[in-house]
């Protein structure tokens, strides 16, 4: 009976002792596992618009993670760094495992609000739009944030009075109709050559277009303001 509470005894002190040997291990993971995500995201944020600050969710305490030595970070599928977000982190090594950290990452920054109501096919002006500040991470992904992507543009439904202004309800005025005369422009090194035609489609400044020249050919080009045609070399 000794002998049997002598070897419970041991496996318990055994069981403490690896015990107390892991926890370090485990705190280091963690640690590192922060650490590798803080740098992954302040990477992964540089490009967005305004001044950006970002916080995570830590772990619950009860997760057990292997040791690691190498991490991995990654968005999933689906997931992207804006407002309330997921990041995935693999162990490269020397174990295996994958786990999910909730992210928030804020965005303050300015942009647009309408400065009054305007209806369906209304063209905006400077006059027609206010500049805000606030988190844009808790606004639509398409909200407009530089004046020029707003000017010059036809109001597609209508906008109330101090509503964040949108590309997706923004018209982008074409720069060439169809049916109309446009001139085409073909530049190379030291050369230019420029001919009349009628644009078969619709385009915005920047989009392509077709177009049927005098003298029957059909060219494929790049529309630009005022009724002109690049042609590409």
């Amino acid at each position: 009976m000794n002998f049997l509470l002598l070897c419970g005894s041991l496996r318990k002190f055994v069981a403490i002792s690896w015990l107390l040997l892991l926890t370090p291990l485990l705190c280091q993971a963690q640690s590192t596992l922060y650490g590798t995500l803080d740098d992954y995201l302040r990477i992964q944020t540089q490009g967005l618009p305004g001044k950006v600050s970002y916080s995570v969710v830590p772990l619950d305490p009860r997760t057990q993670l292997s040791p690691c030595s190498a991490f991995e970070p990654f968005l999933p599928a689906g997931s992207k760094l804006w407002g309330k977000s997921t990041v995935g982190v693999r162990c490269l090594g020397p174990s295996t495992w994958t786990v999910y950290i909730q992210v928030s990452v804020k965005v303050s920054g300015n942009y647009l609000i309408s400065a009054r109501a305007m209806p369906a096919g209304y063209v905006l002006s400077a006059a027609d739009i206010v500049v805000r500040s606030g988190d844009l991470s808790s606004l639509p992904a398409s909200v407009i944030t530089d004046q020029e992507q707003a000017i010059g543009r036809t109001v597609k439904n209508g906008f109330s009075a101090g509503q964040p202004l949108r590309s997706d309800q923004l018209i982008t005025p074409w720069a060439v109709y169809q049916g109309q005369s446009v001139r085409t422009v073909a530049k190379g090194v030291g050369f230019s050559v420029s001919s009349s035609g009628k644009a078969l489609g619709n385009a915005a400044a920047g989009q392509p277009v077709q177009v049927r020249t005098d003298s029957g050919q059909t060219v494929s080009g790049i529309a630009r303001t005022g009724g002109i045609v690049e042609i590409a070399n």
